[in-house]
């Protein structure tokens, strides 16, 4: 089986050049011409020697995942469902806007979390992605807009979310690869601050990637207290609030940004209330005497039937809003 280069970053790159006996400034021409130009073939790779492309060819290849649907907006948002082999597929976005173009990603194939609100989590949980799918997301993406857009070989998408199917902190094994390279001068090129892992609250392993990977934070709270967050977020009964607040001020040791976003599912008659939002004011600004540093930001919700939610009304998203 031939090794596909979208799997590792580049040190890992580095590693499987060595195994062929050829040196790193090799990995770092390959790297480019994989995640800078977008090659798919290693004949377009010029600069390379016959002799290494020869090699590339019977041990490598650069394989991404095959696109079931493409979907466009009239706002220029486009939703791509991606194959992930065994009935399974796997969702990213392209958000443009007039200081950005962001791209949601996907982690998993489906989601083991279970949060009452999300219909990723009523799907069940399939399996992780490895780090070449979710790279695979980026790459087909930002290679695709430069065409469709014709920017002349102009970077398109400048912020990167790991907000789509999946809990990206456990797959933590293939995501750390996928955000190096996002972040890699000869790859993306992107700022940590530009890049952002939503967790519904892993804590050991956002002090992990604190230590390892620090980039923007994105926690989905959707509750200012246990009692209701355990009915929402099923994995506040392992790390509650106040554990994961206290990760979140261990994180923004680290972090690029000096501070936390939360993230707030707005659903009616259940969290939107005038005493959910002064119970969560409350929660962010005293917690431990010190509070966190973080944005709130409030969701609309995507209503689905197993869920037996509704959204709430706008006027209850106003009134929350201002008492935040």
């Amino acid at each position: 089986m031939t090794a596909n280069l979208l799997d590792y970053d580049l040190e890992g790159l580095a590693g499987f050049c060595a195994s062929l006996g050829e040196k790193r400034f090799r990995a770092t021409q390959l790297f480019r011409w994989i995640h800078q130009k977008g090659a798919r073939d290693f004949a377009q790779m010029t600069d390379l020697a016959k002799s290494l492309r020869d090699k590339l060819e019977g041990s490598a290849r650069i394989e991404g995942l095959p696109v079931l649907t493409q979907h466009e907006s009239a706002d220029g948002t486009i939703k791509w469902l991606f194959d992930v082999g065994n009935g399974d597929a796997v969702e990213a976005v392209f958000i443009p806007e007039d200081d950005r173009g962001t791209l949601c990603i996907s982690s998993q194939a489906g989601c083991a979390v279970g949060c009452r609100f999300c219909s990723t989590g009523h799907q069940g949980f399939s399996r992780n992605l490895s780090t070449g799918e979710i790279l695979a997301q980026l790459w087909f993406a930002e290679h695709f807009l430069r065409a469709h857009l014709q920017t002349n070989g102009e970077r398109v998408i400048s912020n990167v979310v790991m907000m789509g199917m999946g809990e990206p902190l456990q797959n933590y094994a293939a995501l750390v690869p996928a955000l190096r390279v996002m972040l890699d001068d000869h790859g993306y090129g992107l700022s940590r601050r530009r890049v952002t892992v939503s967790t519904s609250g892993v804590v050991p392993m956002i002090d992990r990637l604190g230590e390892d990977c620090p980039v923007a934070l994105a926690v989905s709270l959707h509750a200012p207290d246990d009692e209701l967050r355990d009915k929402l977020v099923p994995l506040n009964r392992k790390y509650p609030i106040a554990d994961l607040l206290d990760a979140c001020n261990r994180y923004l040791e680290h972090a690029p940004r000096d501070f936390i976003t939360f993230e707030y599912c707005m659903l009616d008659g259940v969290n939107d209330q005038p005493e959910h939002a002064r119970q969560l004011a409350e929660l962010v600004q005293r917690h431990r005497g010190r509070g966190v540093s973080c944005k709130l930001n409030l969701i609309p919700f995507n209503p689905f039937p197993a869920s037996g939610l509704v959204r709430s009304p706008q006027q209850s998203v106003q009134a929350f809003a201002k008492i935040l």
